[in-house]
């Protein structure tokens, strides 16, 4: 057995992204950037009010004088004149500043009266004047490559003029549940049978993490069966299975999909829950081998499915983000296999995070798994740690799942 760090590393080590596809910039939000976003202008591009008021030459602007407005420039409609001593135009937010002028006298520090308006605050040159370039000039990045776009990013990239942008295609993700006792919810179940719940939890998954799954049916317990996956996984970025790659008779997953081809990687792995893990290629496609156990598979899925996503989409690959916690009971001696214990989180009046692991860790407890907040991570022979100890946690929350 190998080390959950090793086994991540072999993984993503054997992941490329996804080509890079033209996307609409209404339609790339969450996708991930291929090429930088470089502005096509100048933002401003010229120098601009920040404030309704007036322009005016900084040099008039003393208390008390007395300016002749000789025209107005809303935004959109510049001033096409020079504004010269004694002189004003009526500015609002978003104006060009008209030539011979560099300062805003506000409009709550004036008076207006005609076509003149009189100085009841003194103006400081440059001061309320966005100048051109402020936020961003033709040729800058303003959105780097590898980089998950926000709503933030979308209205920068649309300020820097670009109406489509270059983003990853989204990998493509087979998932292929096995076993005669599965059935998908709402089908009949057959005797001694189970509710699928792999399927649609990976499905989910593969979703918030930017993916595009492709459920295909339930394979029975045959070789052919499951080897028929095979035939199943043109233009897809990576085969998920769940079941079948422990080391029971039924367990057929390794032999079957050797048959096809498949060139064994790595299996087993030196932690709990989720030790029948493995992974090789089929051919072109990645093979990404769940245990069948529900709570397994999904732990599997945190540690190793999540980084390899990020990895198609584009994205620096990295174990999900830990925090240290306060562990809220007592844990006892682990084994020789690193341990995730499903916990609830609280914040106590210190402000210190407070993990408290279920009592009950079966890795059949689908529900406890729905309740938990975060995962405790245990190493390898860690010592038995009292109540109040330090402890590593991964946050569900974090991870949007």
């Amino acid at each position: 057995m190998i080390s959950v760090e090793e086994a991540r590393d072999r993984i993503l080590a054997d992941l490329q992204p996804t080509p890079a596809e033209i996307v609409a910039l209404a339609d790339a939000w969450s996708r991930v950037t291929a090429a930088p976003v470089t502005a096509r202008l100048t933002q401003p591009p010229a120098d601009v009010s920040a404030m309704d008021g007036y322009a005016l030459r900084a040099a008039d602007g003393t208390l008390g004088t007395v300016l002749h407005v000789i025209g107005a420039a809303p935004a959109g409609h510049p001033f096409e004149g020079t504004i010269a001593q004694g002189q004003a135009v009526r500015l609002f937010t978003g104006s060009v500043v008209p030539t011979g002028a560099d300062a805003i006298l506000l409009q709550e520090d004036a008076t207006a009266a005609g076509t003149d308006v009189t100085v009841n605050e003194a103006v400081t040159a440059g001061r309320h004047i966005r100048r051109a370039g402020q936020d961003f000039a033709a040729g800058d990045a303003v959105v780097p490559a590898g980089r998950r776009l926000t709503a933030r990013d979308i209205g920068l990239a649309a300020a820097a003029n670009h109406p489509w942008l270059a983003a990853h295609r989204r990998p493509r993700v087979a998932i292929l549940a096995t076993g005669d006792e599965i059935a998908m919810p709402g089908e009949p179940i057959p005797p001694g049978g189970i509710v699928s719940s792999n399927s649609h939890a990976l499905a989910a998954l593969v979703r918030a993490a930017g993916g595009e799954p492709v459920v295909l049916p339930v394979a029975a317990d045959t070789r052919e069966a499951v080897a028929a996956v095979a035939d199943a996984l043109h233009g897809m970025d990576l085969l998920v299975t769940t079941g079948g790659a422990s080391v029971g008779d039924h367990d057929l997953v390794i032999e079957s999909l050797k048959t096809r081809g498949l060139k064994l990687d790595f299996w087993q792995i030196a932690m709990r829950p989720g030790k029948p893990l493995l992974f090789g290629r089929l051919g072109p496609v990645p093979v990404l081998g769940l245990p069948g156990n529900p709570v397994s598979a999904m732990v599997c899925s945190i540690l190793f499915l999540l980084p390899a996503l990020s990895r198609l989409c584009g994205l620096p690959a990295a174990p999900p983000p830990t925090v240290r916690a306060i562990a809220g009971a007592a844990l006892r001696a682990n084994d020789h296999r690193a341990d995730h214990l499903r916990a609830t989180v609280r914040i106590d009046p210190e402000g210190r995070i407070v993990a408290t692991p279920f009592p009950v860790q079966d890795s059949a407890m689908l529900r406890r798994l729905a309740l938990a907040d975060a995962l405790i991570l245990r190493a390898p022979n860690a010592p038995a740690l009292p109540e109040g100890g330090e402890v590593t946690v991964i946050r569900l929350d974090s991870l949007g799942l």
